[in-house]
């Protein structure tokens, strides 16, 4: 969460709606175990451990009980204690011992983060609940409006994310300083509920999870993988415009490529378990890079051939947690647009200059038009190379994105081991943000690989290596826009651009002979021949957001025309077949 809002009321206000909930629950639960409850983007949660299942009529109860504590006028009382006091007053909750611990040791705070320095610790009070807390908290409980709260639901959450650790009961809830921002923000919950990937994957017949292929693990169907295809096919020609050239590698390779990266060093914890072959060690790729540093390696290379810029639609393979894989957005194998940029000292800032770019225009190509950057720094616990060697190409990416005038935060610690990097995040439909792609520079493995070029003196120098992903991976980016199109593709992206509906089965021949007009005309369509009824057809093409809908009745078979219809409803009428490929052609000409 950001600064300015750990700081603003709203805040505040959210903390302590959290302390509320809580003291509701152990009215309902006397027994129960109370482990953290922190505010978080948009509401707050609290984990419990309970002698039962929460259900829905549970939070109803809970939330009338909220309402009627916030009516008390309870002050928020804080008191500074001793950990033996904390031990003291805490002596029958095991997950409050715990977190007592961390808190007398230094190492973590009351909601088990870590800290650099050693914490005061401190309880919260109101009405006859107490809860280890450092705040902060409003003056008292009429300070929050009770008509803008509301419990959300409920979810299985490890103690500590630990999946050897007990499943605690997380409930989730919002607050807000008026009933009118509550009301905007569930209508926004029930958008994205109906936008859910997963969903509209399973309901559109875009792809599948199968639980005897394994978690995490994505099956296209034949139309999301069309989707995935034009996407791809689309970049790909982009990127041959923009000077790269596309390269293939294996999907293992030894154990002694990733002890040269550094991976092996830096990133096992997300690898998977090595595979014996033949008495050697080889690992599935997490990455493509060591790959693509040895094309490079594979014969000498002068100044005068940098840059050189390998792309690559490799899939790779880390390991994600079962409890954390989420449809499309967290898996296990994904394809990256993955590219490596090798070049010379003075050829780096324009470079950088422009895949930042190419990925600006890749990604309004596809509808979004709201950017954040995001400069990940070094990390002092997990980074190669010293301190001073990451200050020149630090600053590099900070100089590239002023260039480009996009606005940007410091991540402070969050570059991965070889370099500092630059995330773009975009936001959707609904003003949500997700991170897309990554511009990542590396001076390491040009190190570890002993990679050369030879320069214009004659001599061996050093190149720089950029990595990016522009779209990042393609399952993520796929599920950031079945959500942001609430799976209605543009016409350009429709796995199906027209379904042709005849009303009758003496318009089945017309019906069928236009298909095969249009799919010379390089439209993809189907033909509805079911025996329903023409309104049902037309309803059912809407279900699966087919952007056109062509009726084919008499006076159409008779005027080789089509009647065409909109997913959204709109009749336009009567069109001529020319004009109709004309216009679906002038549609995905501007990606509409």
């Amino acid at each position: 969460m950001e600064e300015n809002y750990k700081e603003s009321e709203l805040y505040r206000v959210r903390h302590s709606t959290a302390h509320i909930m809580a003291e509701a629950v152990v009215e309902m639960f006397p027994e129960a175990e109370i482990a953290i409850g922190p505010p978080i983007e948009d509401g707050f949660y609290y984990d419990f451990d309970l002698p039962r299942s929460l259900t829905p009529e549970d939070l109803e109860v809970i939330e009338v009980r909220m309402r009627e504590i916030i009516a008390e006028n309870h002050e928020f009382k804080k008191e500074v204690i001793s950990a033996s006091e904390a031990r003291q007053i805490f002596k029958d909750q095991i997950y409050k011992l715990e977190l007592i611990d961390g808190l007398e040791q230094g190492g973590f705070d009351e909601y088990g983060e870590p800290l650099d320095e050693q914490p005061e610790i401190s309880t919260y009070t109101q009405d006859t609940f107490m809860d280890l807390c450092r705040g902060p908290h409003v003056e008292n409980t009429g300070k929050i409006n009770p008509e803008a709260i509301k419990l959300l639901q409920v979810a299985g959450a490890y103690w500590r994310g630990d999946e050897n650790r007990p499943m605690l009961q997380r409930i989730y809830g919002t607050a807000w300083n008026s009933a009118t921002e509550l009301e905007e923000y569930l209508w926004k919950l029930e958008q994205a509920r109906k936008r859910d990937h997963r969903r509209l994957g399973r309901e559109l017949d875009l792809f599948s999870i199968s639980e005897d292929v394994g978690p995490g693990l994505i099956l296209w169907h034949p139309k999301g993988g069309m989707v995935r295809k034009i996407t791809e096919d689309y970049c790909r020609e982009e990127h041959e415009k923009g000077g790269y050239d596309f390269v293939y590698s294996p999907h293992i390779g030894k154990a002694n490529l990733w002890e040269t990266s550094g991976h092996l060093d830096w990133y096992q914890e997300n690898m998977y378990s090595p595979i014996d072959i033949e008495g050697q060690q080889y690992f599935l790729k997490p990455m493509n890079c060591p790959f693509h540093v040895e094309i490079y390696k594979s014969q000498l290379r002068s100044y005068r051939d940098l840059p050189l810029r390998y792309a690559e639609w490799g899939t790779v393979y880390r390991y994600e947690r079962s409890g954390v894989l989420h449809g499309l957005l967290r898996v296990r194998g994904f394809t990256q647009d993955d590219a490596h940029l090798f070049c010379r000292p003075d050829q780096m800032p324009q470079e950088i200059d422009r895949v930042l770019q190419f990925s600006l225009n890749l990604l309004r190509a596809f509808g979004f038009k709201d950017f954040q950057a995001y400069l990940a720094t070094r990390n002092p616990e997990k980074s190669a190379g010293k301190p001073e060697d990451w200050k020149a190409p630090t600053e590099a990416l900070i100089q590239a994105l002023d260039r480009a005038e996009i606005p940007y935060q410091i991540d402070e610690g969050e570059a991965v081991f070889y370099g500092p990097k630059i995330d773009l995040k975009i936001k959707d439909a609904l003003g949500r943000e997700w991170q897309l792609s990554t511009i990542q520079f590396d001076f390491i493995l040009p190190e570890h690989f002993n990679m050369t070029y030879v320069g214009e003196d004659g001599q061996e120098h050093r190149p720089y290596m950029i990595h990016r992903a522009l779209l990042g991976s393609m399952e993520r980016f796929m599920g950031v826009l079945i959500e942001h199109y609430g799976g209605a593709f543009p016409v350009w992206l429709a796995p199906v651009q027209a379904v042709i509906i005849p009303i009758a089965d003496r318009h089945m021949e017309y019906a069928h002979s236009l298909a095969s007009q249009l799919k010379v005309a390089k439209l993809r369509v189907q033909v509805d021949d079911r025996g329903e009824r023409m309104n049902a057809k037309i309803r059912d093409a809407q279900m699966q957001k087919i952007p056109y809908m062509l009726v084919i009745g008499d006076r159409e078979v008779e005027a080789g025309s089509v009647a065409v219809r909109l997913r959204s409803g709109e009749n336009l009428g009567a069109i001529a077949v020319d004009d109709f490929i004309a216009r679906v052609n002038e549609d995905s000409k501007n990606r509409i």
